[in-house]
């Protein structure tokens, strides 16, 4: 039998990685939407759950991530889908404090070990939180149009040299809600109709 191509190999393996969200979200638990918004945004895990009420403009569908938290240093906007709102608004009812995915502690967010535990409860042996990002990579360059400049923005990744950076003024926010909203959609449980065939 002959090898499968890579982008069935590769298609196979974020096939597999994304069909959990639908049991993410039967969990409920902080960790289980802390997990998925980091999915949805492509963000690290301690971009998200660092993440401070004061970053977003709920509005605008906008999350500003501070330079200070940010691993290139720069201020990194990110374009909200509907469904990251949505998650949002549920950890809003649930408020305490600064953090918008709080921890036990008083005042502190969840800690860096709660999605990966969250991933062990699920008996997920085969991915890893960062691993998300490249599976939003993937599918960004092997299922999506969107240009590389666009995906690589999305993942505040620094694109080219000091002169190509002095120039690149935009950051292609309107360009990546566009590509985040696509993002979302793939991300969504698929939904199987039971068909029942009827006999005369």
């Amino acid at each position: 039998m002959g090898r499968l191509p890579q982008p069935v190999i590769r298609r196979a393996i974020f096939e597999r990685r994304l069909t959990f969200v639908s049991q993410l979200r039967e969990r409920g638990a902080s960790a289980a939407l802390a997990l998925e918004f980091c999915i949805l945004t492509a963000a690290r895990s301690g971009e998200g759950l660092g993440a401070r009420w004061s970053e977003f403009d709920l509005d605008r569908k906008i999350w500003t991530v501070p330079a200070n938290r940010m691993k290139a240093g720069r201020e990194h906007r990110v374009p909200l889908s509907a469904r990251a709102v949505s998650i949002l608004k549920q950890m809003a009812k649930l408020k305490a404090g600064d953090f918008v995915f709080p921890g036990h502690a008083r005042n502190k967010p969840l800690s860096n070990m709660a999605m990966e535990m969250m991933l062990r409860r699920m008996k997920i042996d085969n991915a890893t939180v960062h691993g998300f990002r490249s599976s939003f990579r993937d599918w960004a360059g092997n299922v999506s149009s969107f240009p590389r400049e666009i995906t690589e923005t999305a993942l505040a990744h620094v694109i080219g040299d000091k002169a190509e950076q002095a120039y690149r003024r935009s950051d292609a926010l309107e360009k990546r809600r566009n590509l985040m909203e696509a993002w979302a959609a793939y991300c969504e449980p698929k939904r199987i109709a039971n068909v029942v065939q009827m006999r005369k």
